[in-house]
């Protein structure tokens, strides 16, 4: 059945994009639930910098310290079914508690396996946290969609999504401090304090949860435009049978395993890809990014490229909160498409090894890539009504792709280097961008606006 053409309207107010149709005001919930997206973003931004700490430590190649992503993504596909369906049977606010909960469990485990000095052990512990991830992504990325006006649903999730932005920036901080600590004798310490960030998480964490359990935390469902709820003969409808939905599983599966590829082996990038540093930069804040080689040139260290990874992290920002401004104005799916193809297009010269233009063209796949995960999760649930929790689970749990497509680009990279591992993701870009560009089709309808519609569909 075909929808209507959505309309420009100019009239509509800002505030209205927490504001539900019956008046209630739901920023508050908003800025609470947001806090969810900062905590993951932090727990996700060490993730990305403990590859390289294991290799050196226990001396991996690039394909065996990607078992740190597989970990934690394999958390992520083991827990998102059992996530949606506690969130429908405990409600959004009953998920992101049992959530909480989990992660500090996992947070407290680090403890004796900093003791135990097993990589299994720590890679347990990254599992459990990822396994509480899991119940925190499923419950607020489709609760961000409904807590206000249904015409700002991309902008909202793109919103919340920039939190998860600004934990990734202090995630990289957190584990230099941490992961590449070094005594007084210059030794490292990194196996001995690796603990420490995650038993503050999980204290944090705690405090959350008792927030979380006396906050007001409606459950509202989103709209139901495909009358899914409706009752049919056989008592059922399916999602599916909704290729816009069908379709997102995939292009999520693509664009985490992209997105993990990409930030898992950034240091190892910076730290052997990178050109030689002129003696004439060794000064002011770059001497703190540099070391000497063992041929006696300048070379961007492990703990520099820590923090240059959060410089990556404020390019993903700076695109989240630009990139929420361009869904207020444009059809998501054109942005995504666009922002698609924009990557294929930066990663392929990365893949030529073009110098510092590659360097470059490495932090602009960071802004590339910033809408991608919540725009993606929009256009899939769009219209699934109360069936938008499960729909969201099996999206969340398309993040598997994160724990397999890097162990691939960290095969080629073992096999050749870390620039022509940059090869795996330009596929899942033009995945994206296909799905992107075929939406209208696929959802049958002329496009999600934020802002310029003046009704749902």
């Amino acid at each position: 059945m075909e929808t209507p053409i959505l309309k420009k309207n100019t009239s509509v107010p800002r505030q209205s994009i927490f504001v539900t149709e019956d008046g209630k005001n739901l920023l508050f919930t908003f800025i609470l639930v947001s806090s969810l997206f900062l905590l993951w973003g932090f727990c996700n931004g060490m993730i990305d910098v403990m590859d390289k700490h294991f290799q050196t430590e226990l001396h991996l190649n690039l394909a065996q310290s990607a078992w740190v992503q597989f970990a934690h993504y394999l958390g992520y596909f083991l827990m998102s079914m059992p996530a949606g369906w506690l969130a429908i049977k405990l409600g959004y606010k009953g998920g992101i508690i049992a959530g909480l909960l989990l992660v500090t469990v996992g947070g407290f485990w680090f403890i004796p396996a900093t003791h135990i000095a097993s990589f299994r052990a720590f890679l347990l512990g990254v599992c459990v946290i990822a396994s509480g991830l899991t119940f925190l992504e499923t419950v607020a990325n489709p609760y961000t969609t409904v807590l206000g006006d249904q015409r700002f649903a991309a902008t909202r999730i793109n919103l919340a999504q920039s939190c998860n932005g600004v934990g990734w920036i202090f995630g990289p901080i957190a584990g230099r401090m941490y992961f590449y600590s070094k005594d007084a004798a210059g030794h490292s310490t990194g196996s001995q304090t690796l603990y420490i960030p995650y038993a503050a998480v999980a204290v944090v964490v705690i405090v959350l949860a008792v927030i979380f359990y006396f906050a007001n935390v409606p459950d509202i469902k989103t709209a139901d435009d495909y009358h899914l709820d409706d009752p049919t003969p056989d008592g059922s409808h399916s999602i599916w049978f909704h290729p816009h939905f069908v379709m997102a599983v995939a292009a999520q599966f693509f664009y985490v395993a992209a997105q993990a590829g990409i930030f898992s082996f950034f240091i190892n990038y910076m730290t052997t890809q990178a050109p030689a540093i002129p003696p004439s930069w060794d000064s002011g804040v770059i001497h703190g990014l540099l070391e000497t080689s063992k041929n006696g040139t300048l070379c961007i260290s492990d703990g520099g490229a820590s923090t240059l990874a959060s410089v990556g992290f404020i390019c993903f920002l700076i695109g989240r909160f630009t990139g929420a401004g361009l869904l207020k104005k444009f059809s998501a799916h054109k942005i995504l498409g666009l922002y698609a193809l924009l990557n294929v297009g930066v990663c392929l010269l990365i893949f030529c090894k073009l110098g510092w233009v590659s360097v470059i063209c490495v932090f602009l796949s960071y802004f590339f890539m910033s809408i991608m995960f919540p725009t993606i999760f929009a256009l899939g649930i769009f219209g699934l009504g109360i069936r938008a929790k499960k729909a969201s689970a099996y999206i969340v749990m398309a993040i598997m792709g994160g724990a397999i497509l890097p162990k691939l680009m960290g095969y080629v990279a073992d096999k050749t280097d870390i620039s022509r591992g940059f090869i795996v993701p330009i596929f899942c870009f033009l995945f994206i961008a296909f799905y992107s560009f075929a939406w209208p089709k696929l959802a049958k309808s002329e496009g999600m606006h934020s802002v310029d519609a003046t009704r749902t569909h």
